[in-house]
């Protein structure tokens, strides 16, 4: 397994645990330092990795952060609807 790939599943593992705790501003912080670290190893592991996997490391994460998808998927509607 290559190491972007580690570090994709331990970002996953990371974000779960990150969930369970409570939070005042309902995780957005959190959401925002998960996405600059997410977006570039997501890059990463479609470089050494190729397409397939990382669609899979992408509905992966989408799944554990589905409200900024959720938020951008309205703003785009909004925006060109």
């Amino acid at each position: 397994m290559s190491l972007s790939l580690v570090l994709a599943l331990l970002w996953l593992v990371i974000a779960n645990v990150i969930a369970m705790f409570p939070s005042k501003d309902a995780h957005w912080r959190n959401a925002y330092v998960l996405i600059g670290i997410g977006v570039p190893l997501l890059g990463w592991v479609w470089w050494q990795n190729g397409f397939w996997i990382a669609l899979i490391v992408l509905i992966a994460a989408m799944s554990v952060l589905r409200w900024p998808v959720i938020y951008l998927t309205r703003w785009v509607k909004g925006f060109f609807g």
